[in-house]
């Protein structure tokens, strides 16, 4: 019985590290970023937010990002260790953490949309064991959100790639693939990110190839030569494409590249992205089999950067922008007077909604919970828990990809008088031509900044639609000074488009064959 409490408090701890406190590797990969990015710009000031949120969540021992993703685990075990009990106390572990708000609940029934408010399901969390000649064992974890995972992608050779033209079956189409992968990522992802590539194997194999590259140390080189060249082409060449951070431009799109290779079939030739965010948390440690002790944390090489000296608030950017307060109920004039690259800061009242809300409200006949004219919908899926006092707290509260909604957010803007919506990423053009016609704006929040915004958060003045889950719910919030970009305004401007577009210019200087 001591054994497997002290095994499920090592895995306890393991999931609130990798929630909570980014690796030193990754932490000096943003640090180089944010000392290339030219000051005074909108991914500069996206840089400023994601350090002071590294600061905060590590303070606050609570998540990085309010999306903690779904719990993938790779575990090593000796000969003769039991595997079941090691699945038995990962399970106990990620539903205690869960209960503690060091992640949030995202284990949803595929079929009823129904969540289990545990992250434990079928098929949840994911657990890998391989056995090795190790006397210990070893526990790795990743915590890869949804935004991110909905940017993996994988190609099949031959194939026509835009921008690039056709990329064959050879280390220059492997190149070309890789190149696309993080072109089509734009900001989406919460860039500047990192990629896990896999070459060959079967599909399935091949994503599993590309995620065990993201457990690899940023800084590691790879040890076929070739592909450590084209590892580092990736990095310096995606750089050059102009996406930046969070998609607003910039000198940091991609602050990592691992490859791995494996056999094929003859008639496949499959290259597998998996795509990360800056919020790239995995970490690994070492246990005893016979007492469950942690032995040794992995990724704990060279200087840990703290950012503390650096934290500061977000400002304004460029010369032309202009910082607008808003308080909702905004007016269509308001609204109109804003313009792509304004920071605004929100104070009162805001509400968030997600798939399931903009799902339900395009229904026909449907009303929303509450006057929504006028008002702000936050794409977002906190962190929650109760105080002393059975009162919702926001633990996290960074935005989720937008592009999702794109479907809907045009129809229920108009529907319900909604006058902006905030997430991350952007939108595409039929919500475009709803924010021309009726008055709106799309606002850029920083992803993956859940403690910054969570600060900005001052109280939860009610919930509606609990019923579709904690990240899913329709929740009021009270909020000072929320700072996020404008970057679709009412006169059919979009920074996304924009951003797109010229760097998919630069893509296509890269077609030539290079390997």
């Amino acid at each position: 019985m001591a054994y497997l409490e002290t095994l499920e408090k090592s895995l306890y701890n393991l999931v609130t590290e990798t929630s909570t406190n980014l690796p030193k590797d990754v932490r000096r990969a943003i640090k180089k970023a944010k000392e290339a990015e030219n000051a005074g710009t909108r991914a500069a000031m996206s840089l400023d937010t994601i350090t002071t949120n590294i600061v905060m969540a590590e303070d606050n021992v609570s998540p990085i990002c309010q999306d903690t993703g779904l719990p993938t685990f790779k575990v090593y075990t000796p000969v003769g260790v039991n595997q079941l009990e090691i699945k038995k106390a990962i399970q106990t572990a990620i539903a205690s953490a869960t209960a503690d708000a060091k992640l949030r609940p995202n284990s949803v029934d595929s079929l009823t949309g129904k969540n289990s408010g545990t992250n434990i399901g079928a098929g949840l969390p994911v657990v890998k064991f391989e056995q090795w000649e190790n006397d210990y064992i070893t526990v790795k974890l990743i915590l890869k959100g949804g935004g991110c995972e909905n940017k993996n992608i994988q190609y099949s050779l031959p194939a026509e790639l835009e921008g690039l033209g056709r990329a064959g079956r050879d280390l220059d189409g492997i190149r070309k693939c890789i190149l696309h992968s993080v072109w089509q990522a734009q900001g989406q992802g919460c860039s500047a990110g990192f990629i896990g590539v896999g070459i060959g194997g079967d599909r399935s194999a091949g994503y599993d190839l590309a995620k065990e590259q993201l457990f690899r140390h940023v800084d590691d080189v790879n040890p076929i030569e070739d592909l450590a060249k084209l590892e580092e082409y990736i990095v310096k060449t995606s750089n050059t494409f102009g996406v930046g951070t969070m998609g607003f431009g910039g000198e940091a799109t991609l602050l990592g590249c691992k490859i791995g290779v494996m056999d094929r079939l003859p008639a496949s030739f499959f290259v597998s992205v998996a795509y990360n965010c800056w919020a790239y948390r995995r970490m690994a440690i070492d246990i005893n089999p016979a007492t469950g002790e942690i032995i040794n944390w992995h990724y704990q090489e060279g200087e840990k950067i703290t950012f503390k000296d650096e934290v500061q608030t977000a400002a304004t950017t460029d010369s032309d922008s202009q910082v607008v307060e808003l308080v909702a109920p905004i007016t269509e004039e308001k609204i109109r007077s804003l313009k792509v690259g304004d920071v605004v800061k929100i104070t009162g009242r805001m509400y968030t909604g997600r798939d399931a809300i903009h799902h339900h409200l395009i229904g026909e006949g449907v009303e929303a919970p509450v006057d929504l004219n006028g008002q702000i919908i936050y794409h977002c899926g906190p962190v929650m828990a109760k105080d002393e006092a059975d009162n919702w707290v926001v633990k996290a509260a960074g935005p989720t990809t937008s592009i999702r909604e794109e479907p809907y957010q045009g129809d229920i803007m108009k529907k319900f008088g909604i006058r902006a919506v905030m997430g991350k990423g952007g939108m595409g053009p039929k919500t475009l031509k709803a924010l021309q016609e009726h008055g709106g704006v799309y606002l850029n929040a920083i992803g993956g900044a859940a403690q910054y915004y969570a600060d900005c958060i001052k109280g939860v003045d009610g919930v509606d639609l609990i019923e579709f889950g904690i990240p899913e719910a329709m929740w009021h919030l009270n909020v000072e000074g929320f700072t996020a970009v404008v970057t679709m305004d009412s006169h059919g401007n979009s920074l996304h488009a924009d951003v797109e577009k010229s760097s998919l210019d630069k893509l296509a200087q890269h077609a030539e064959r290079v390997f």
